[in-house]
């Protein structure tokens, strides 16, 4: 099996630098053989990828977007405390805040934009209990934030 950054390589994709915090927290915490993120924002080279609310200024495909992104960024955490993404053994949980219109019901499909680039990445080991909740505003004015759980070797 090929390193997990060498499949993100193949998609196209790399790990961000880690996103500096926007209040009072830390990135990444571990405990034990369990890594928690704190909820990362679609920031790409330190601008937000898209702003407003999923179902309104921004589009379910631009959101699902959003998710790879902040699912990166997670990753990007995850390796500062672990030092190499090989050293995975499980995304135990991810959720997803979703900041959408009240009509708007497709969470689960925005949420896979982060779902999907974990099982690209990490097989068997990609696949993760979820949540995906709608919410009427994020930080920032953010479509979207993810958070973690993962279980290291």
């Amino acid at each position: 099996m090929s390193h997990p950054e060498e499949k993100l390589a193949a998609l196209g994709l790399k790990l961000p630098d880690v996103a500096k915090p926007v209040a009072a927290y830390v990135p990444v915490v571990r405990t034990g053989n369990l890594v928690y993120t704190s909820g990362q924002l679609p920031l790409r080279d330190g601008t937000l990828i898209a702003t407003g609310k999923v179902g309104d200024a921004v589009t379910a495909e631009v959101a699902s977007e959003c998710a790879q992104q902040c699912a990166l960024n997670a990753l990007a955490a995850v390796k500062s405390e672990i030092g190499d993404l090989a050293n995975v053994k499980r995304i135990v949980k991810a959720v997803a805040f979703i900041a959408s219109t009240p009509d708007f019901t497709g969470q689960p499909q925005v949420a896979n934009g982060a779902s999907e680039l974990f099982g690209q990445v990490f097989g068997e080991a990609g696949q993760h209990a979820r949540s995906a909740v709608g919410v009427p505003v994020l930080p920032l004015d953010a479509p979207v934030e993810v958070e973690l759980i993962v279980e290291v070797a």
